[in-house]
């Protein structure tokens, strides 16, 4: 494919995907009583966690590797083989436990435990065919199963308990999951499927999940913790106004997850930082452009997007429309040092979460809520400036005779 349009067919890709997830939980909501939705919700939050601990474990390290060898092809294989024997195992013992256990959340988890092989390892397909420069096969199934899983759950009758929700929104992956895996075979056949690679010490698909974890954990909690002890009023109020900035989300998702193969494309280090950071400019002033449109919303408009939530979340869109400029800059130099040494981006994670968990407590206190906004922005722009630092440390360094860092080299995949 050209890169242009791998481009935009990622972008596109992470967008339905992104639209699938909302899509499920609003007809879920109209179908469900309050009670079977929450229900239904937690089992979905369960699902969310272990979808992203599966695609920092097996997908992120497969769309470092470079080239269309039979050894990338065969990882893109053993990558979706793996997917589909940890997720049987791990919802296997999921399903047996809830299953003697009572209550409707306890079905609702049984049938996830069933379903659980079919919607991760369609996941994993994603990012195989990311690495193998058909992102447009990764779109046509990620299409299919937004029209598969709305068609289903629309057919179901008001009133349709949790479990029964969430066994449909499971099965009606099948189609996609069978698309994929006709489309991975006509590349990947003659391979050998190889699963040791991917449990050995080295693998970076254990430091990914460490930096999914402590990224995604550390800042929710703290915003709940805050919500819990101080002002309940921060918890919706920076929710609202991070609601708002949902299609960079998308971006942001984009790029990380399935900018190193178009990236990898370019033949020498220099070339992919200039790329990554032309990357960054661009990026940032999108979010400072859709900052600038949120800003000027009219009150009505607002309201009907949050309801009463909107005036508290439009006195944060400055402090998070700069929070968000500066992530883009941030998620770009990550980037970029996935591509010359994928096991520096750890600490930084690490360390800068925490920071932005302290910059967050200390605003609050200082500030209120706004001042927590601006907490989570500054930690954002030291994150920012951490990340290219090391970008041109690595860069500078005069390694004579080495090669650069590549996810082949350490170990990320057979």
């Amino acid at each position: 494919m050209r890169a242009r349009t791998a481009v935009l067919c990622s972008v596109a890709d992470q967008g339905v995907a992104a639209l699938t997830n909302i899509l499920v939980l609003v007809v879920a909501a109209r179908l469900s009583t309050v009670a079977d939705f929450a229900r239904f919700s937690a089992v979905y939050l369960v699902f969310s966690v272990l979808l992203g601990v599966s695609g920092a474990y097996t997908g992120q390290p497969l769309v470092l590797r470079r080239g269309a060898s039979d050894q990338t092809r065969g990882s893109c294989r053993s990558a979706v083989a793996f997917t589909l024997l940890v997720s049987a195992a791990v919802g296997g013992p999921l399903a047996a436990v809830c299953a003697v256990l009572p209550g409707e959340t306890a079905r609702a988890l049984t049938m996830l435990g069933l379903v659980l092989p079919v919607v991760l390892a369609q996941d994993t397909a994603r990012y195989a065919f990311a690495t193998l420069h058909a992102q447009h096969m990764a779109l046509a199934a990620d299409t299919l199963r937004l029209v598969c899983v709305l068609g289903a759950l629309a057919a179901q009758p008001q009133g349709t308990p949790a479990a029964r929700l969430v066994i449909v929104w499971g099965l009606s992956a099948l189609p996609a999951l069978l698309f994929s895996a006709v489309a991975l075979h006509r590349r990947t056949a003659g391979t050998p499927v190889l699963l040791k690679p991917l449990l050995r010490k080295g693998h970076l698909g254990r430091r990914f999940v460490i930096e999914f974890g402590v990224g995604n954990a550390t800042s929710q909690l703290s915003v709940l913790g805050l919500g819990t002890v101080g002002n309940p009023l921060l918890v919706g109020a920076l929710r609202g106004a991070t609601t708002l900035f949902g299609p960079l989300n998308v971006l942001f998702t984009s790029a990380t997850g399935f900018g190193p193969p178009l990236l990898g494309r370019l033949a020498t280090e220099r070339l992919r930082v200039r790329a990554t950071a032309a990357l960054a400019a661009l990026l940032a002033l999108t979010a400072a452009g859709w900052a600038t449109v949120l800003a000027l919303l009219p009150a009505s408009a607002g309201r009907h997007l949050l309801g009463d939530t909107w005036p508290t979340a439009a006195a944060l869109l400055p402090a998070t429309g700069s929070q968000y400029t500066a992530m883009a800059v941030g998620t770009c130099g990550l980037l970029a040092l996935r591509l010359l040494d994928p096991r520096t981006t750890l600490g930084i994670q690490v360390v800068f979460s925490l920071a932005s968990v302290a910059f967050l407590t200390g605003g609050y206190l200082i500030g209120g809520v706004p001042g927590a906004a601006w907490g989570l922005c500054l930690g954002s722009v030291c994150k920012a400036a951490a990340t290219w630092t090391r970008v041109a440390r690595l860069t500078r360094r005069d390694r004579p005779g080495h090669a650069p860092v590549s996810a082949t080299a350490v170990g990320s995949g057979p």
